[in-house]
């Protein structure tokens, strides 16, 4: 059989072209979301983490706190079913929910068609529930002006080690569920210094959405950056 003489990155370029150009129409649609996002005064948090970590009740409970001083809607990502739309609903927020089916993350678009069900003019802070994944979200961007990354407890000090470019990538990192710590034998120490090694420019809060340990502080946080974002020019 005759060798191909083609060099690789010609046999590979279709592929990576089309990822490529993926990624730059999401950059773009992203940038328009931002600037929409921004002309409207709002607050966008786009919050990741992998499966189990306690998005859902941190929304929840960030909801509830921040009642009588800044509005929030949601947008939910999830592979199928509404079950975390339907919790979130029950607090009084408006939700929107988008079924991704097979894909493994939210994207630009997605998010633009979904912000249309949403009287934003209505709205302080917008938080988009991103599918629970660790890999795929991290190459997205939402036009969001905070990326949140959950760490949980249960989940092991390695997290960031092991999945470096969505927690560099935060601007924001929480280690959730700290009243299990003890229980788990979660290392705090260790936890740390690996997300300030990945995450080194990153605000870090620790927390418990549970039992509202360390919840005044990441409160206290949304507020200040809501009246920065409405703040600062676009």
């Amino acid at each position: 059989m005759p060798h191909s003489h083609e060099p690789p990155s010609a046999r590979v370029g279709h592929p990576l072209s089309l990822h490529r150009s993926l990624l730059e129409k999401n950059q773009r649609l992203a940038e328009r979301n931002r600037g929409f996002f921004r002309a409207k005064g709002l607050l966008v948090l786009n919050m990741v983490s992998a499966p189990g970590a306690g998005k859902t009740t941190l929304i929840e409970r960030t909801a509830v706190g921040l009642q009588g001083q800044l509005r929030c809607g949601v947008v939910v990502g999830d592979l199928a079913t509404d079950r975390d739309a339907a919790r979130l609903r029950a607090t009084g927020v408006p939700v929107v929910q988008v079924t991704t089916g097979t894909v493994c993350h939210l994207d630009a678009e997605m998010v633009r068609r979904a912000v249309r069900h949403l009287n934003l003019d209505a709205l302080d802070v917008l938080i988009l529930e991103n599918v629970g994944n660790l890999v795929c979200p991290a190459d997205f961007d939402l036009g969001e002006d905070l990326r949140v990354v959950l760490l949980s407890v249960t989940e092991g000090e390695d997290k960031p080690l092991k999945y470096p470019p969505l927690f560099h990538s935060a601007h924001v990192a929480i280690v959730t569920k700290i009243d299990l710590a003890e229980a788990v034998g979660f290392d705090r120490t260790t936890a740390l210094t690996n997300l300030e090694r990945i995450s080194h420019h990153a605000r870090i809060f620790e927390l418990s959405a549970r039992t509202g340990t360390g919840m005044d502080a990441w409160l206290d946080f949304l507020q200040a950056e809501h009246r920065r974002v409405r703040l600062e020019p676009y």
